[in-house]
């Protein structure tokens, strides 16, 4: 039982980080963003996705368009924003200390 909650644990403290990356490669509608995501084997729903989209929109990492949908109401896109860019890569550059950190450390 402990592995498998240190195992969630670090997903969810992951879980922004990724969905940035997944948003840098170019617009996505939310649909996609969790199928990708549950293919990563984070479990995401929209209830944990969500709220976490409109805060990172309201901090200005994020923007979206709208658009028409060939089945159904239009769909909302989102993309990062230039302070976004910014963001990830202070994100990505974190994550490059954390991860040799482990390797020196511990890993090897």
């Amino acid at each position: 039982m402990q592995n498998e909650n240190t195992s969630t644990q670090m997903r969810k403290g992951t879980l922004e980080f990724c969905i940035l990356l997944v948003i840098s490669r170019g617009e996505v509608y939310t649909s996609d963003l969790i199928d990708e995501l549950k293919a990563a084997r984070f479990i995401v729903v929209e209830g944990t996705l969500y709220p976490l989209l409109n805060r990172l929109q309201k901090s200005g990492y994020l923007d979206y368009t709208w658009k028409e949908s060939p089945s159904g109401p239009p769909r909302k896109y989102y993309r990062l924003t230039p302070d976004g860019d910014a963001f990830l890569a202070r994100r990505v550059a974190e994550w490059r200390r954390v991860a040799a950190l482990l390797h020196r450390t511990i890993l090897d």
